[in-house]
């Protein structure tokens, strides 16, 4: 590949990744995405065999820089302050970004078989590179806490994806803003959750969760 091709590809989806930034992921149409870049929609698809390859590669892109600060806020003290700040970290930048939160939640909506076989080698290895990078993290905190006797943790790995996922679907209650509860005479209705309440729960059920143990 040459180093233009390189470039347009970065281009792409460096304009993809400002599309969903400023829309979300579900108004980035690749019309409008060639038109940033000055391509056709042809010439898109010249470089990216389909519109859900270009996506996973912008999520690649926030993955890239999701690893740079959870390894910045990987600075506490023990294992339990520097868990609470990765934790942090990661709750701030999928706030920070909603279409990452929209971009992770949607790749976990199908079996990986399936995205497997939608996504080049090439994408497919970039995409396990970026996730594995921020796991590694927390993974590393969880590992240095089990062996000093401060968390119950028999599978860090285990523990770190399943820590990520629960984080997700957590924060995308506060993409929502709302939640439902059993008003007067039993009929629901809605009330307000603030962004700020979702993080600090996020951060609390990682901390109990290490510190129960992972039932492994």
């Amino acid at each position: 590949m040459s180093a233009s091709t390189r470039q347009r590809e970065r281009d792409i989806v460096d304009a993809t990744r400002a599309l969903f930034d400023e829309r979300g992921m579900q108004d980035a149409p690749i019309d409008q995405i060639a038109r940033a870049v000055g391509l056709s929609r042809a010439l898109i698809y010249r470089h990216f065999s389909s519109k859900e390859e270009l996506f996973t590669l912008t999520v690649t892109r926030y993955l890239d820089d999701l690893e740079g600060r959870l390894r910045a806020a990987d600075a506490g003290a023990g294992p339990r302050e520097r868990l609470a700040g990765v934790t942090g970290e990661f709750a701030d930048f999928c706030l920070e970004y909603p279409a990452f939160l929209d971009c992770a939640l949607s790749l976990m909506r199908r079996p990986a078989a399936d995205l497997r076989e939608a996504v080049s080698d090439a994408v497919w290895f970039r995409l396990g590179n970026g996730m594995a990078g921020c796991l590694r993290i927390v993974s590393g905190v969880l590992s240095d806490g089990a062996r000093d006797g401060t968390f119950a943790v028999d599978d860090p790995d285990f523990t770190a994806n399943h820590l990520w996922t629960a984080a997700l679907g957590a924060l995308h209650l506060a993409r929502l803003g709302v939640g439902v509860r059993a008003g007067a005479q039993g009929v629901g209705e809605p009330f307000p959750i603030e962004p700020a309440t979702v993080r600090a729960a996020v951060v609390a059920a990682a901390l109990a969760i290490a510190s129960a143990g992972d039932g492994r």
